[in-house]
């Protein structure tokens, strides 16, 4: 099934069940009121969703309405953790190459991971709201899961058994910002500002066969200022999948029901297929000519994130404009 947030002024909006054409939902207030509170008794209240999921699709639903992504919060408007890996290892290779650094052979035996932050996580339409170009404003495409409870210590297989739903994420860096942030040795803060969501959070089994072992077998579509710039498949150089991904984080610690964890960048070693970052291209422009072309991004640019399946789209569009804050 597809679930949505309705933005109505609270800090968690509504639950919406979308249909699988996008085109309509409907309000899951008698079943639950947010979808914090459905992944919190996800056995009980995931039947009830999907009742009204397959009605809608059978074009009932007297409550249904057209659905608008531009009205819609992120699945989860704010979450209890964000962690975003580092699964393409293709791509942490090209920025240490491009800094003449060897990647260590660790890096291909246990994932990247950084905490980013929960508390402000942004609609699939909300502007990038950002004070200086100068910060090195940049996208990142990636795609997230959303998981069950899961216990301390948990294996690959259990954690594969506790992901409930799969969205995409616009994961912006201020590249400017990283060097200094990454000198101190602790890690992001600042450099990391608030990430974007997907309009629809979707079950596992709604991908169908591009679910499989762990992975979404589906191209990632990056659109900057209506140029297509990126499209690398999701389910090629995945080195780590999202039950490895989940094992890592769970290794000292409980991970609880509605944790939203990352992919980082979608990227594949054939440059054919684009970038779902600028600091990708940058990186092949330095290690081809000797210093990046391409600009990071400026206001009034935009960034359309999505991924389709047969032409139609799975998970909505993130369509998002960079402005300047106060």
């Amino acid at each position: 099934m597809k679930l949505a947030t309705l933005r109505d002024g609270t800090r968690d909006g509504q639950l919406m069940v979308v249909s699988r054409d996008l085109k309509t939902a409907q309000l899951a207030d008698g079943v639950a009121r947010t979808l914090q509170r459905a992944l919190d008794d996800w056995a009980f209240i995931s039947p009830q969703l999907d009742a009204i999921y397959h009605e809608l699709n059978r074009g009932g639903g007297r409550r249904s309405f057209d659905f608008e992504p531009q009205n819609c919060m992120a699945p989860l408007p704010r979450a209890f953790q964000w962690a975003d890996g580092s699964a393409y290892v293709n791509h942490v290779e090209l920025v240490r190459k491009a800094r003449g650094a060897e990647l260590p052979a660790s890096f291909w035996e246990e994932p990247l991971m950084y905490q980013g932050g929960s508390d402000d996580l942004l609609g699939p339409t909300d502007d990038i709201m950002l004070a200086h170009e100068e910060w090195g404003i940049d996208f990142e495409a990636e795609v997230c899961v959303i998981t069950d409870d899961l216990a301390m210590g948990a294996t690959a297989d259990q954690a594969h058994q506790r992901i409930r739903l799969l969205m995409l994420a616009n994961d912006v860096s201020l590249r400017n910002l990283i060097p200094e942030e990454l000198a101190k040795g602790f890690g992001f803060v600042q450099s990391k500002p608030a990430t974007s969501f997907s309009p629809v959070a979707v079950t596992p089994d709604e991908l169908g066969d591009a679910w499989k072992n762990g992975k979404v077998h589906l191209p990632l579509l990056s659109t900057w200022n209506d140029k297509l710039v990126g499209k690398p498949h999701a389910g090629v150089d995945m080195v780590f999948n999202f039950p490895q991904l989940i094992a890592h984080l769970a290794k000292s610690r409980n991970v609880r029901a509605g944790s939203i964890i990352g992919s980082g960048t979608v990227s594949n070693k054939d440059a054919r297929r684009g970038y779902s970052c600028i600091a990708e291209q940058r990186c092949l422009e330095m290690i081809a000519g000797g210093e990046p072309v391409t600009p990071f991004m400026a206001f009034g640019d935009t960034i359309r994130i999505e991924m389709l399946d047969d032409g139609k789209s799975v998970f909505g569009a993130i369509q998002q404009t960079v402005r300047q804050s106060a």
